[in-house]
């Protein structure tokens, strides 16, 4: 069956792998703001806090990313990056105007790779192309050790599971 959330109220279904913690995260490319490529997923030095969110240009999302920013700064060893499908241009300026600077922001406006590799690509509904928003905390080891994808995409994720699991991954 596959996964899906919620849009107001409206159940939307997700396409791609469904990813369960677990399971290996895919390596996966995404765009920086400065257009140089960043992987997500897999084995690496240190843990990640992978946030993924539909748009920076909307309140529930600017509010997760400020978020974030600020609390995932405390956590050492945690690789924390922002996965949307925003151009890098709309999220270098949304990064400077909003003084983030404790997260990565990347962008999945390619080819999808991520969106579809995770899970969390929305299939149908008004945003549909769009990530949902969802977050994965991914050992060195490049496993998945939490994942929740947001029951509602315009409700916030569960910060402190989310900030314990990369904590404990690190």
């Amino acid at each position: 069956m596959a996964q899906q959330t919620k849009l107001k109220g409206n159940v939307v279904n997700l396409t791609g792998n469904a990813l369960n913690v677990g399971d290996a995260a895919p390596a996966v490319t995404v765009v920086k703001s400065d257009l140089g490529e960043h992987t997500v997923g897999g084995a690496k030095d240190q843990a990640q806090l992978i946030v993924v969110v539909p748009s920076l240009d909307t309140p529930v999302c600017a509010t997760e990313t400020r978020n974030f920013n600020t609390k995932a700064a405390a956590l050492e060893g945690v690789e924390t990056v922002v996965v949307s499908m925003d151009l890098p241009f709309a999220s270098k300026r949304f990064c400077s105007t909003e003084g983030i600077e404790n997260v990565t922001t990347a962008s999945d406006f390619r080819n999808k790779a991520f969106g579809e590799a995770f899970g969390v690509l929305l299939a149908d509904g008004p945003l549909a192309g769009v990530l949902a928003r969802a977050i994965f905390v991914v050992d060195k080891s490049g496993k998945i050790t939490y994942k929740e994808i947001v029951p509602e995409i315009t409700a916030e994720p569960e910060y402190d599971a989310a900030l314990q699991a990369a904590k404990a991954a690190a």
